[in-house]
């Protein structure tokens, strides 16, 4: 069950689409002066070599991060714009990057969030994995005011945090997906969070995978979601062999209104980014009261 380290896909394809993602909600979220709280339910160590360790045997950010990073310099002002906030944590952490010198580090979604977070919101982490749990504590050691890490089951811990004190809040739920136990979970856990905060946002990631459980995720979250709006990115076929992740999808429970826009303007742009083949291609679907 913990086996998973996120370490080794770190700034892949599904992660800039998840971070890119999150950062349009957290966005969005700041356009009111009120508080708000974000739940990580499933935080990873929190920020990533790429040029050492684990990130180094797949190299998977050369088919990611590092092709955004290449590309957005000629991207239409739109895109760029859309993704400033995204790729200002990473550069961050890259203040030397350029052609000749790839990215050295990668921000999880915990530094993503606290790097766009203002003062006075705050940010509750869980992470079960043992290692990554010290090394998340590490990551943020000298801002415990602003941020509560936890050496918890998110999808237990999360209970216990909704409804928020500003009754403004996103949750991020995304698993590693290792056990299949997890793709209920998810359904269970966002179904009970909309009993006990029904106005808050909620971002799913899932895998897209050759198992069932995973091509069945959205439309069980369909069914159990008011407003919703789904993206997914393929970037490539799916094996012969059934094997390996061709791309990556998020669900939005309570979407902003503004982010199916943002989303039709971007997604081209990062679907010819990211391709792998020719099949590459993009979801973008939303419901009915969105």
């Amino acid at each position: 069950m913990l086996s998973y380290r996120h370490a080794f896909h770190a700034g892949n394809h599904a992660d800039v689409l998840k971070h890119f993602v999150l950062t349009l909600l957290l966005e969005h979220l700041k356009k009111k002066p009120k508080s708000f709280t974000v739940v990580d339910t499933h935080a990873g160590a929190g920020l990533y070599a790429l040029d050492a360790g684990h990130a180094t045997k797949l190299a998977e950010y050369e088919d990611g991060i590092a092709r955004v990073l290449a590309r957005i310099p000629d991207a239409p002002a739109a895109v760029a714009a859309a993704f400033a906030p995204y790729l200002g944590c990473v550069a961050e952490l890259n203040p030397d990057y350029s052609a000749e010198n790839p990215p050295r580090a990668y921000p999880g979604s915990p530094w993503i969030v606290f790097r766009l977070l203002r003062d006075e919101d705050r940010l509750r982490l869980f992470e079960l994995h043992t290692t990554d749990v010290a090394l998340l504590g590490e990551n943020f050691r000298d801002a415990r005011r602003q941020v509560i890490v936890g050496h918890d089951d998110g999808f237990a811990g999360l209970k216990a945090q909704l409804p928020p004190p500003s009754r403004r809040g996103l949750v991020l739920i995304d698993p590693s997906y290792e056990l299949r136990g997890d793709y209920s979970k998810v359904v269970a856990a966002v179904e009970d969070a909309l009993k006990r905060f029904s106005i808050g946002v909620y971002a799913i990631w899932y895998p897209q995978l050759a198992r069932r459980d995973a091509q069945q995720l959205p439309e069980r979250l369909k069914r159990i979601a008011g407003k919703w709006l789904h993206v997914a990115l393929s970037v490539r076929a799916p094996s012969t062999d059934g094997v390996g992740m061709r791309g990556s999808g998020m669900f939005i429970v309570n979407p902003p209104w503004t982010l199916a826009a943002v989303l039709r303007e971007t997604l081209p742009w990062l679907c010819e980014t990211l391709r792998q083949d020719e099949t590459a291609c993009f979801t973008l679907e939303a419901s009915l009261e969105e």
